[in-house]
C-alpha cells in the first residue's frame, strides 16, 4: 500500500459508495481488506449497525483503528483477520453490505465472493471496485492479474449473487464498480 495520502488522492469514498448504493443500511456490514480505513469512516456514517473492518495487516489495521477513534463513530470493530484462509467469522445471513474493493486479484476470488454470499442476508449488497486494466493507473497490482468487470461478475454469479448495475464512479477515473446482491 502506498501512503494513505497517495491512496486517498486516487477516490472520492463518499461519491462511490452513493454510486455504489451505500445510504442508510439498516444492519451491519464487513470490509474486507479495509487497507487505511479509506472507505471505513464512510460506510460507518451509512450503516445502522457496526462495520467489521477486515485485514490481514497489522499496520493497516493501526492505521483503520486510529481513524475510527478519531471520528469516533463507535460502530466500527477493526479485526485482523486471515478472510481469505479463514473467512470472515460472522455468522451466515448476518450482514446488510459487503465491500471488496480492490482486492479480488487474490487467488481464489469465487472463494472470497461466496464468503461475501454466506454471510449477506437476503436482498443484501456486495459492492466491487477495482483498478482498470484498460488505461494506464498511478497505482495498482500488475495489469495481468487485474480482473476485468466482466470476469467478476462471473464469478459472482457461481458465487451465487446476482448482478444489479455498473454505475460511474465519481472522481475516480482508473477504478470500475459493480453492484451486486442476494436473492435466494
Amino acid at each position: 500500500m502506498p501512503p494513505a495520502e497517495m491512496w486517498e488522492s486516487f477516490f472520492d469514498p463518499a461519491g462511490i459508495l452513493d454510486a455504489l448504493g451505500c445510504r442508510g443500511l439498516q444492519g451491519d456490514a464487513v470490509e474486507f481488506g479495509c487497507g487505511h480505513g479509506t472507505f471505513t469512516i464512510e460506510l460507518a456514517l451509512r450503516v445502522s449497525g457496526t462495520v467489521y473492518a477486515l485485514d490481514i495487516d497489522p499496520s493497516m489495521l493501526a492505521a483503520t483503528t486510529a481513524r475510527a477513534k478519531q471520528a469516533r463513530t463507535g460502530n466500527i470493530v477493526v479485526e485482523q483477520r486471515d478472510f481469505v484462509s479463514a473467512g470472515s467469522g460472522r455468522p451466515d445471513g448476518s450482514v446488510a453490505f459487503v465491500m471488496l474493493f480492490n482486492i479480488l486479484h487474490i487467488e481464489h476470488p469465487v472463494a472470497l465472493l461466496r464468503e461475501s454470499h454466506r454471510i449477506l442476508r437476503e436482498g443484501g449488497a456486495v459492492s466491487i471496485i477495482h483498478w482498470r486494466r484498460d488505461i494506464g493507473t498511478p497505482r495498482g497490482p500488475p495489469l495481468d492479474i487485474r480482473p476485468k468487470p466482466e470476469q467478476c461478475r462471473l464469478w459472482a454469479e457461481e458465487a451465487g449473487l446476482r448482478f444489479q448495475t455498473m454505475p460511474d464512479l465519481p472522481d475516480s477515473p482508473w477504478h470500475w464498480g459493480m453492484l451486486l446482491e442476494r436473492r435466494g
